[in-house]
């Protein structure tokens, strides 16, 4: 019996989606705006019978766009801990200015790279059927600082973050300027900072003992980022962490803190640790009952 051409054309999207849209997927472009993209990993049992629903890893690269290897690095993870992985590619000079550095600020002129995300993660969420009203992050380096400051703007959209290696950090504190600081944070945002939706949520931090180079994080006057307090944190990225950690304990958050030993500036070499954290969270998340979308602040 011949196939109908309706059957030939379902059998061939799914073949495609088998192909592109589960396991490592191609390389799509944001919906919101195709400046931007991403790729994911999707487990090709996502939907199978006795399968729990699928969480959502964010992984933010830094300023190299490594996007692509820590989708590799995470799939594995993902298949056996039933998550989706979706990795953003924010790329360099979106503006025509050659600017590296736009999106770990989460501003850029009229780009706001917090708000693309979200809207990367609806549509993720959408295409598998999934809620992803909340979502895990981690970002290392460049993507340290969007995590740093995500997580500050966004606390109610996250089950977990994992904040790491950042080379310039955005304290708690209302005494200093953003980005610093938090004290213009409304008027720059146009909401406030929720502390008590960023004491619920698990955070880490993680940087190599051996990650001392200061070449490219030091603040000297002049330069784009420059303010008063800007290297006040420390001359290098553990030191500097270690003061975001200590700022966000004095607000009341618990921090889980990693010193790598014999570890440079190199995010893959942190994975695991990162990992080991989602895995515990997981854990605990999916033992506890989920609330209803009603009760869900924000």
């Amino acid at each position: 019996m011949l196939e109908t051409p309706e059957a030939s054309s379902v059998q061939a999207e799914q073949r495609a989606r088998a192909i592109y849209d589960l396991g490592p997927s191609t390389i799509y472009a944001s919906r919101r705006d195709p400046r931007f993209s991403y790729c994911t990993y999707v487990p090709h049992h996502i939907g199978s019978a006795g399968t729990r629903p699928m969480q959502l890893i964010v992984v933010m690269h830094g300023t190299g766009r490594a996007f692509v290897n820590y989708r590799e690095a995470f799939s594995g993870f993902a298949k056996w801990n039933d998550c989706i992985v979706l990795c953003p590619l924010f790329p360099v000079g979106v503006r025509g200015d050659g600017n590296r550095d736009g999106f770990k600020q989460l501003i850029e002129a009229d780009i706001r790279y917090d708000r693309i995300l979200l809207d990367m993660v609806a549509e993720v969420g959408e295409k598998f059927d999934c809620d992803f009203n909340r979502f895990a992050l981690f970002g290392y380096s460049g993507g340290g600082q969007f995590a740093n400051r995500f997580a500050l703007l966004h606390p109610e959209r996250l089950w977990a973050v994992s904040i790491g290696a950042p080379g310039s950090v955005t304290q708690i504190d209302p005494q200093q300027g953003w980005w610093v600081g938090t004290q213009d944070f409304d008027t720059r945002f146009g909401k406030p900072l929720d502390l008590e939706a960023l004491r619920r949520v698990p955070v880490h931090m993680v940087a190599g003992k051996a990650d001392i180079e200061t070449w490219e994080i030091t603040h000297r006057p002049g330069g784009k980022h420059f303010m008063p307090g800007a290297n006040d944190a420390g001359p290098t990225r553990p030191e500097r962490l270690q003061t975001l950690r200590r700022s966000f304990e004095a607000a009341g958050v618990q921090v889980v803190f990693d010193l790598l030993d014999n570890v440079p500036h190199n995010g893959l070499a942190c994975v695991g640790r990162v990992q080991d954290f989602l895995a515990r969270v997981l854990r605990e998340l999916r033992a506890t009952p989920s609330p209803s979308p009603s009760s869900i602040p924000g």
